[in-house]
């Protein structure tokens, strides 16, 4: 079995899609997120956004040519992608107890005969996990020049984005104040000043059913403590089996656990966000990014087994005016 784990392998192409990179980018991994995702858009990749304006409607009557009125409005917005690497190594002895605790734990594998398939599937998995984590850690807390002392240096995450714009204005609806204002309104006040201030446009995505609040553990904490002075058979239920997903008059309240990692940044560790989910997007790239791989290989000479993947990802906000958002921000 050892003499298996050895075996390089080395994804490229279409395989780095079907095999490595597709289930990392789909399902519930990446639904977790509750961001929109784009995988393998054409580079540069570029958002096209349309804001039709008046009423399109027109009795048919009144003229016999074409009164089609203004032309709708066209925005684009670029995501900017950087070329990245993920490693990760184990020592021999290390490696060879963690891909085997995972094969194990499947009900459908035969101990009697452990093919080098089924350890490849093991030993994918574990480091297809290994990135889906970092994604999620990098997509928040991102900072590639290093200014607020995140350790993600890798792309500008949203936490980032969303501070410096705080900064310069150019959001909807912000407060750079978020511990004061939670010192004079109840959390469920300040998921009310979201929504009474969202834009109008905002508003008319209301329907959608994809605008929702993002917050730092310590809100979500408060909404629950919230809900559960809200007496009753639904408060008996949720204290003895939990809660599920939690909501706000409809709207998903998501919480953003970014721990331990936040402790050691200068970024807000309180945040309360509200927007449409798919104004905040993530872009992956396999197709055309030089050099995209993933490699597994065994290091005689440290007696390590090592992954590498190389990819470029990159996020944005599309659109300012649909975002609002609480954060302590030094202006």
């Amino acid at each position: 079995m050892s003499g298996m784990i050895v075996n390089p392998k080395n994804y490229t192409g279409r395989e780095l899609e079907t095999i490595f990179f597709r289930p990392l980018l789909s399902g519930p991994s990446i639904e977790s997120l509750g961001v929109r995702v784009l995988y393998n858009m054409p580079v540069p990749t570029v958002v096209q956004l349309w804001d039709r304006t008046g009423n399109v409607l027109q009795s048919f009557d009144k003229a016999s040519k074409w009164s089609g009125g203004t032309k709708s409005t066209h925005y684009q917005k670029t995501i900017p992608l950087h070329r990245v690497k993920a490693e990760n190594a184990f020592s021999a002895s290390d490696y060879f107890s963690t891909i085997f605790e995972l094969i194990t734990n499947r009900s459908d594998v035969n101990m009697e005969d452990l093919s080098g398939t089924e350890l490849e599937a093991a030993e994918t998995e574990l480091f297809r996990n290994a990135i889906a984590d970092s994604i999620r850690m990098n997509l928040w807390l991102g900072d590639k020049g290093g200014t607020y002392n995140t350790g993600y240096t890798s792309f500008d995450g949203l936490l980032k984005i969303i501070e410096e714009r705080i900064k310069d204005g150019s959001l909807h609806y912000c407060a750079n104040n978020l511990s004061e204002l939670m010192s004079s309104y109840s959390i469920k006040e300040l998921f009310d000043l979201h929504i009474q201030n969202a834009s109008p446009r905002l508003k008319a995505l209301f329907n959608d059913g994809q605008a929702a609040f993002f917050i730092s553990p310590q809100l979500y904490s408060l909404y629950e403590a919230y809900l559960d002075e809200v007496f009753g058979a639904a408060a008996y239920n949720d204290v003895q089996h939990g809660r599920g997903p939690l909501h706000y008059h409809g709207f998903p309240v998501m919480e953003i656990n970014l721990e331990p990692a936040m402790g050691e940044s200068s970024l807000s560790h309180d945040f309360c966000i509200f927007t449409d989910r798919r104004n905040l997007v993530m872009a992956v790239n396999t197709a055309d990014t030089p050099g995209a791989e993933v490699r597994m290989w065994y290091n005689p000479d440290e007696m390590e087994n090592r992954q590498r993947a190389v990819f470029a990802i990159g996020c944005e906000i599309l659109d300012e005016d649909l975002l609002s958002a609480f954060m302590d921000v030094e202006i």
